[in-house]
């Protein structure tokens, strides 16, 4: 099994920064930082930022729409400094939820490019990921993958998988795509979409990707970075 990298549109996602309209009592010389993200190679850069600055790094992990929810409940007595999400979406529910307040700072206007930022200051984007294609060589020529738009045509019938629309990353995916090509074009996207379904969605990124691996499905809508694990990986199981 190959992966195919092409014909990706212009619905990166975001691994972004949010500063809490709180964070009253917190102890000098503190950052309390709330993540959503998970990753050993994080604790690398708190210490770098430790060393830099003097600032110790206070984290405190869970799922985002948790620590939203945590944020709200503390009200004005949170401790927290930093919200750190993975997903554009998941940012916009916080900035709805009204725990951001607006920064300035001129290192990050200078650092974040203006397409990764919202307009205010209430957060910014780090880094961004695609939402790549996958398919099974047995079952599909590179030169048959362009746009997630072609994968709604006639061709596809029975034969995509993707993991549920009520999931951020297809949410913004979709966002995206009404972004790109308006309202009314992404509705017939998604229709024939949904139409080519190989099977109903289920589990997360990596459970599509082992679906086209068995032939369940000839290709798959997933984030680059589940790939790049598995392709890694010596551990059959992930």
């Amino acid at each position: 099994m190959k992966f195919a990298r092409r014909g990706l549109l212009a619905a990166a996602v975001f691994v972004s920064v949010g500063v809490t309209a709180c964070g009253g009592g917190a102890p000098e010389q503190v950052v309390n930082l709330y993540s959503a993200r998970h990753y050993v190679v994080d604790e690398a850069l708190y210490e770098q930022f430790t060393a830099d600055t003097g600032f110790q790094v206070n984290v405190r992990e869970g799922k985002p729409d948790e620590l939203i929810e945590r944020i709200k409940s503390e009200g004005e007595a949170s401790p927290a400094d930093v919200f750190v999400a993975v997903d554009a979406g998941r940012l916009w529910r916080a900035q709805e939820a009204g725990i951001f307040q607006s920064v300035t700072s001129e290192v990050l206007l200078e650092k974040v490019p203006e397409s990764l930022r919202e307009e205010s200051g209430l957060w910014f984007g780090l880094t961004t990921r695609a939402r790549m294609l996958v398919y099974n060589t047995d079952a599909v020529q590179p030169d048959e993958l362009s746009t997630y738009e072609a994968l709604a045509e006639s061709d596809w019938n029975g034969r995509v998988c993707i993991r549920s629309s009520s999931n951020v990353y297809n949410q913004s995916l979709v966002g995206s795509m009404v972004e790109s090509i308006g309202a009314e074009a992404t509705e017939e996207w998604v229709t024939g979409l949904v139409n080519n379904f190989a099977r109903q969605p289920e589990g997360g990124d990596v459970d599509q990707i082992k679906a086209v691996a068995a032939g369940q499905c000839d290709v798959a809508i997933v984030n680059h970075y589940y790939w790049a694990r598995m392709a890694k990986s010596d551990d059959a199981e992930i």
